[in-house]
């Protein structure tokens, strides 16, 4: 079959999968080929059992698998047969030298650049797809034309503002698609080519351009604004507990005011997911290289609040059962990072089990899509640990509940049965607040949410 455009994307995650069926799925004139070093990655997307979940993916994976969206291994062949080239590898936080902790590792960046480089014999338009500090651009510009091989490569920044749980529907609808180029002739063309492929689906008023710059601090930008507002209203949800104000009547009240909304303000445990944390350290190192010392401690406190946030759960339960958690048993409803998705990075839950793990508690967790990925979160303390998909059963026995994630199915379940098989007095720590809380005072649980009253028998 003859095809207008071959697309190319490097990187077969949470980004790459669901963008390139997403591409596929709306533009059938273009081959689309995602390719990966992982083997086991990509044959997972070849099979029924996609390596990630988000609703509606696996509807659109297998109508266009075959036809004109491809996973492969072969990283020269499609880099050869490719003219746009998509970038979408990992760029977790550095865990070694310099910036360990807060700068970007980009060492598989890179080295997917130089493979680019020399694996290419035609001009090539590359786009950047993973989450890059800014003027990460111009040292893949330099990569790039680092060899005279008469090859031309343009450089365009087109950061994912996709949100986990959501993102077949925030691929399908985007509030915006922004790309960034350099200035010049070349680079418009380039820019304009991205923009002929978006614009088969996305109104032409909803894709945005900017400078290369600013595209790459855009996506910084914006993560760590959304984080913001939630540290923001869980700082506050420790003001409410003392002050016996509730955190959702002061959500509603301030979200009503039109110059804030009412988005993020939902108090909870914290904040998760591969980039939030990521993102935020990342600007804060940024912000320190170029000498900003006040504005890297604004952002980071922004860090601190999520991580006080999560210990002050912890201390919560610990107070509220006697001043010991040793020898009880405590069941999670949930351990993904957010509902709809079996992502487990940053999860909250991983360190709060880690901290019930140390209070010597015995522990259950239960999640209907992130079991396997919480056992490897916790390899190293799995045999404490029980992991049971029916929150019924997980639930059996136990002497409290902790919801740490905001799954439906929590709130539907059948709480008078669950309390009969619990030990007594029975606790549930709501760390969304997504259950009915009077409801299950009148059962009999003492119950704790996040930034309101308790209610307890005691």
């Amino acid at each position: 079959m003859s095809f207008e455009k071959r697309i190319l994307c490097i990187g077969a995650g949470y980004v790459g999968g669901p963008t390139m069926a997403m591409i596929a799925n709306k533009c059938p004139q273009y081959k689309v080929t995602i390719v990966d070093i992982n083997p086991d990655r990509i044959a997972a997307w070849n099979s029924d059992n996609l390596p990630i979940y988000e609703p509606g993916l696996y509807e659109i994976v297998t109508r266009v698998r075959g036809r004109n969206l491809f996973f492969s291994t072969d990283i020269e062949a499609g880099i050869r047969e490719a003219s746009i080239i998509f970038v979408s590898v990992n760029t977790p936080t550095k865990t070694f030298g310099a910036g360990s902790g807060m700068a970007a590792d980009l060492q598989y960046w890179e080295k997917t650049a130089r493979h680019i480089r020399e694996a290419s014999r035609s001009n090539k338009i590359i786009v950047e797809k993973s989450t890059l500090p800014v003027k990460t651009a111009l040292a893949m510009e330099r990569i790039l034309t680092a060899t005279a091989n008469g090859i031309h490569f343009d450089i365009l920044s087109n950061p994912e503002f996709m949100a986990e749980g959501t993102g077949v529907k925030d691929l399908e609808s985007p509030d915006r698609v922004l790309i960034g180029s350099r200035e010049t002739p070349e680079g418009l063309r380039a820019r304009n080519e991205l923009i002929e492929i978006y614009a088969n689906w996305v109104p032409r008023e909803r894709i945005i351009t900017s400078n290369i710059w600013s595209s790459e601090l855009s996506k910084l930008v914006s993560n760590a604004f959304l984080a913001q507002r939630i540290s923001s209203i869980n700082s506050i949800s420790s003001l409410c507990e003392k002050t016996e104000a509730d955190v959702t009547e002061v959500a509603r009240a301030v979200g009503m005011d039109s110059r804030v909304g009412n988005k993020f303000l939902n108090a909870s445990i914290g904040f998760g997911g591969s980039c939030f944390k990521k993102d935020i350290l990342n600007l804060v190192y940024l912000c320190r290289n170029y000498g900003l010392d006040e504005v890297a401690d604004y952002w980071e406190g922004v860090v601190r609040i999520n991580d006080y946030q999560k210990e002050r759960f912890v201390l919560s339960m610990l107070g509220a059962m006697f001043n010991t958690l040793a020898g009880k048993k405590i069941c999670l409803f949930g351990f993904a990072f957010k509902a709809n998705t079996g992502d487990t990075r940053e999860s909250p839950a991983i360190s709060i089990s880690r901290r019930l793990v140390e209070e010597r508690a015995d522990i259950v967790i239960s999640d209907p899509r992130a079991l396997a990925n919480a056992q490897l979160e916790l390899k190293d303390i799995k045999e404490k640990i029980t992991f049971i998909e029916d929150p019924l059963s997980a639930a059996a026995g136990c002497d409290a509940i902790a919801v740490m994630t905001e799954w439906d199915i929590y709130a539907a379940l059948d709480f008078k049965k669950i309390y009969e098989t619990m030990r007594k007095p029975a606790f549930i720590f709501d760390g969304r607040n997504i259950l009915d809380h009077n409801s299950l005072f009148e059962m009999g649980f003492n119950v704790f949410p996040v930034g309101k009253p308790p209610l307890t028998h005691f």
